[in-house]
């Protein structure tokens, strides 16, 4: 298969260096804490600065490896105790990040297996496939953490997913050629700044960042 061929003719180097960005993604997504949130951005940043194939132009890259690295700063936020949710309160949260982990996985397998059936050039085909796979990565952080401020980085998961697939389409296959496509960096930009700044209001309001503590306030 076409499909398969284009990833299994890369070299173990090159397989290293397209794996780095999306598995320090893979532990934002599972695993929680500000170290885990600050380290796991410096390393997508540095990751990204590594990886020179993954978006281009040059200065487009730049601006992503800029974005990463202030998300390490302003996601890293103050440590606030968190409410002891009920017992009915956690029986809904696992049942919504069940709810959320199966929606996430089941729009990766539907987008990639489309990208499959299209029989893309390898080149293409591979780049189109790890857009969709951030940018669900992207859904699924966002649907799975619940910590208001470190949104921001399930924002960027999407834009960077979706900055990946806007070049894939750049590159050839459009009728006519477009530009670098800042237009989604900085959207995404602004977005990671409007998740942070309402998080720490919300902070800064109710005293704690998360999602749950708000329902249980409400309640």
């Amino acid at each position: 298969m076409r499909f398969l061929d284009s990833w299994t003719q890369l070299p173990p180097t090159d397989v290293l260096a397209w794996f780095l960005p999306v598995g320090l993604m893979i532990l934002l997504v599972f695993l929680p804490g500000r170290v885990v949130a600050r380290v796991g951005t410096l390393g997508v940043a540095a990751a990204l600065a590594m990886t020179s194939t993954l978006v281009d132009p040059p200065l487009l890259r730049l601006g992503w490896i800029v974005l990463w690295a202030l998300l390490a700063w302003a996601v890293y936020s103050e440590r606030v105790p968190r409410q002891t949710p009920s017992r009915g309160r956690r029986t809904g949260l696992l049942e919504t990040s069940m709810v959320g982990l199966l929606l996430g996985i089941s729009v990766l397998v539907l987008l990639v297996v489309a990208v499959a059936r299209q029989n893309l050039p390898a080149d293409p085909g591979r780049r189109a496939t790890y857009g969709i796979l951030v940018l669900c990565l992207g859904l699924l952080h966002l649907m799975l953490r619940r910590h208001t401020v470190r949104l921001a980085i399930g924002i960027a998961m999407l834009g960077l997913g979706l900055q990946i697939i806007e070049r894939v389409a750049a590159g050839g296959l459009l009728e006519e050629p477009v530009g670098p496509g800042y237009s989604i960096l900085l959207a995404t930009t602004l977005g990671c700044s409007l998740a942070v700044r309402a998080g720490r209001t919300r902070v800064r309001v109710a005293a704690s960042p998360w999602v749950a503590d708000a329902h249980d306030l409400h309640d």
